[in-house]
Parts: C-alpha cells; sequence; structure tokens
C-alpha cells in the first residue's frame, strides 16, 4: 500500500495541470457547502442576537386572522395567518388586555406595539421611514442603549406628546453631523421634536437603525388612527416556566375575547423557544436546498475525475503492462489508480474546504461592517463533511477505472505502443 501510495503521488505531480483541472469540480462543490453551512451559522447567530435584543426571557404576542375551516383543514401553516402577512387587519387586541396579561404571576412586564409608515422630513431632506409606537414599558425590557438623548416618559405616551428617539442610520441620513437632540422632524403632517438617537442596533437588513420610535398612544390617535394594537412583548419572570405561562396569556385573551373555541383564536402567543424552532425549520430546508445544489457539483467534479482517470488509464496501458509482467498483482494495480482517485479528491477538498472558510470569513465581514451581530465559524461537522464527502466520491467514481486498469492483460497492454 505505501509503494502504490508512493506511486499515486508521483503520478499525480508528473501532470499538474491536469490534477488541478480534476479537482476543480471537486473544489468548487466543497467550498460551496463549507461556505453554506459557515454562513448558515453566522446567521443563526443573528437571528439569536435579534431574538436576545428583546430578552431572552420574553413571550411574543400577536395577531392573527382566526383559522377558517378550510385553512384548518389544510394545515397549521394555512392557519396561522398572523400579522406578517394578513390581509385583514384584527382590531380585538387592546391596551386591557395587556393589563390582564400583567397581573398573571409568573410576568413582570410588558408592552404593546403598532408599526406605521410615514414620510419624514428635516429641511430639504424627506424619506419614508417605519415606524414603532411603544409604551415605555419597552425600555424595561429591550436591551437597546441610546448614543445620545434620553427615552419617552409614561407622561408623554400618557399626553399622546409628540417626541421621537431615531434610529442611528436615520438620524445620519437626516441630519448628517449636525446633533439631532432638541430638533423638530415632520412625520407626515405632524412635529415631532427629537429626545433620542440610538446607538447602531443592527438586524436584519439593517432595518431597526432606519426606523423611528414614539410612544404608543401617539402613534394610534394622531397617525394611525386606531385604539388596537398589532404586537405585545411579555416579559416573564422564571423562562422554565415559558410555556405554562404562554397558556396562561392564551386563556386570558381568549376570555376577554370571548373566544370559547381554540381553533378559532385571533391571536398567536409564541415563546423565544417557538420562535428559534419556526426559524430553525425554515432555514433548515434552506440549508439543505443550498448543499442539493453543491451536490450537483459534486456529482459533476466525480464524473469528471472518473472520465481523467480513464483516459489516464489509457495513457499508461503500457506502463500498467510493464509492472505486471514483473509481478506485479491486479489488486496493486488496483491499489495504485483507486488511491490516485482518492488522493485527487481528498486534495481537492482540503482546497475546498480553505477557500470555503476564506469565503465564509469574507461574508462575516460584509455583514459585521453592515451592522449584523454576525459569528464567524466554521461547523466541526462541515469540515469532516467535506472531507468525508471528497473522499466517498473519490472511491465511488475510481473504482471503475482502477478496475479497468487491473484488468488489462500484460502482453496486450506490452504491445498497447
Amino acid at each position: 500500500m505505501l509503494n502504490a501510495f508512493r506511486q499515486s503521488i508521483k503520478a499525480l505531480f508528473a501532470n499538474p495541470a491536469r490534477t488541478g483541472l480534476t479537482t476543480l469540480g471537486i473544489v468548487i462543490g466543497i467550498a460551496t457547502v463549507i461556505l453554506v453551512l459557515s454562513a448558515g451559522e453566522g446567521f443563526r447567530s443573528l437571528i439569536n442576537a435579534q431574538l436576545e435584543a428583546y430578552g431572552t426571557n420574553t413571550l411574543f404576542v400577536e395577531t392573527r386572522v382566526p383559522p377558517t375551516t378550510k385553512n384548518r383543514n389544510a394545515g397549521a401553516a394555512s392557519a396561522d395567518t398572523s400579522r406578517a402577512n394578513s390581509p385583514v387587519a384584527i382590531t380585538s387586541f387592546k391596551n386591557r388586555d395587556l393589563q390582564d396579561i400583567k397581573q398573571i404571576p409568573n410576568v413582570v412586564n410588558d408592552y404593546g406595539v403598532v408599526v406605521g409608515q410615514k414620510v419624514v422630513s428635516y429641511k430639504d431632506v424627506d424619506k419614508s421611514v417605519i415606524f414603532y409606537g411603544a409604551s415605555p414599558e419597552r425600555f424595561d425590557i429591550d436591551k437597546g442603549t441610546l448614543k445620545a438623548g434620553r427615552f419617552f416618559s409614561v407622561a408623554e405616551n400618557t399626553g399622546a406628546d409628540q417626541v421621537v428617539i431615531l434610529g442611528s442610520t436615520l438620524a445620519s441620513d437626516l441630519f448628517g453631523q449636525e446633533d439631532p437632540v432638541g430638533k423638530l422632524i415632520r412625520v407626515g403632517d405632524l412635529n415631532f421634536e427629537v429626545i433620542g438617537v440610538y446607538n447602531p442596533r443592527g438586524g436584519l437588513g439593517g432595518d431597526e437603525d432606519n426606523t423611528l420610535y414614539m410612544p404608543l398612544f401617539t402613534a394610534q390617535k394622531k397617525l394611525l388612527g386606531i385604539d388596537y394594537l398589532l404586537f405585545a412583548i411579555v416579559q416573564v419572570k422564571d423562562t422554565k416556566l415559558a410555556d405554562a405561562t404562554a397558556e396562561d396569556i392564551r386563556q386570558v385573551m381568549r376570555h376577554n375575547h370571548a373566544i370559547k373555541d381554540v381553533d378559532k383564536d385571533d391571536f398567536l402567543v409564541q415563546t423565544q423557544a417557538d420562535s428559534l424552532n419556526t426559524f430553525n425549520t425554515i432555514f433548515n430546508g434552506i440549508t439543505i436546498l443550498l448543499i442539493a445544489i453543491a451536490a450537483i457539483s459534486l456529482v459533476v467534479g466525480g464524473v469528471g475525475i472518473m472520465n481523467i482517470m480513464y483516459v489516464v488509464v489509457t495513457e499508461r496501458t503500457a506502463e500498467i503492462g510493464l509492472k505486471k509482467a514483473l509481478g506485479a498483482k491486479s489488486s496493486d494495480v488496483l491499489s495504485e489508480f483507486l488511491i490516485e482517485s482518492i488522493l485527487v479528491t481528498v486534495i481537492g477538498g482540503a482546497v475546498g474546504i480553505f477557500l470555503g472558510s476564506v469565503l465564509g470569513w469574507l461574508v462575516s465581514l460584509v455583514a459585521t461592517a453592515s451592522g449584523l451581530s454576525w459569528k464567524y465559524t466554521v461547523p466541526f461537522y462541515a469540515v469532516a463533511l467535506g472531507f468525508g464527502v471528497s473522499a466517498v466520491i473519490g472511491i465511488l467514481f475510481g473504482v471503475l477505472p482502477a478496475r479497468s486498469a487491473a484488468k488489462l492483460d500484460p502482453i496486450e497492454a506490452l504491445r498497447y505502443e
């Protein structure tokens, strides 16, 4: 085996250009797999950071369209039409629901949120912006910090005062190097005083840095003309009781909304674990799809290796005949060509792992520069998968050419040239 290994190394280095081109398909396939898995871990860290921004001890309560008999029979996925994709406004979620939820023993605090979009103006700068209206309890739960200014107060919320806190990017777009605190901006048709600016918060697409925040009652009464909530964040004391607390919240909501049939809930309560599981289910499906696409490249690369090995066998027919005439067994020839095929794929796998890791690192640099909480990592299982897949491809696509070489008759092989 050691002699076969040496012969294989010598054969590979005898034609480095062909060896490099042979490994190219494997390199691309393995690099893609490593990049996808590395980026996947980074994206998971981003989602975790986003969830932790609300606090790891929080629950989400949001409105949804009650499922009909038709979509109930179609399954849970179609039944849970949440605020994100609902064409119908659910108006039953009120502030009094939050007051009742706060009476649940394991609930520490909560706040409601409404969302809208308006054109925000300052001097000659106009920008269409998503705004959030939230009760001041938000600042006791949310982990965001201010770069300048202050948070709005309970009195400002009760009085529906026209005050706002800007995201960092929005403040920069409107004011440039000018200090925004104390200035007046136009939100729709109303003037608002800027009382604070958030530090960069990141978020998917940097959305949180391009938004503004105002008191809940101000948004409801003066901009949206509504008295209901879109969603709420509930802080719990003991995270081990999160599932039980979520069920208590459901009972409170059903009582307040006079819902007797649980299949007709006009709300959805999710724990952090539920939210993460939902994301993982979606993302795992996307990851499998991308890896499947990369697998096509690996198969193409394997077929390329097999074709090249057949060419190599043809080119070295006389050499094989000479070796067998001097006493080499068919198993010796088989081992040499099989090892050569495996070496090509393993080398391609090593280069692919390195290339994929570098690309994953570059992705993390771009993500971090964009203000995202992106953690760069190359999972060990990804490296093991890269080497394992490349070795298996080398064996699968190298066996036929190797057997073809081993079956050559020495006399016929010596006559070849």
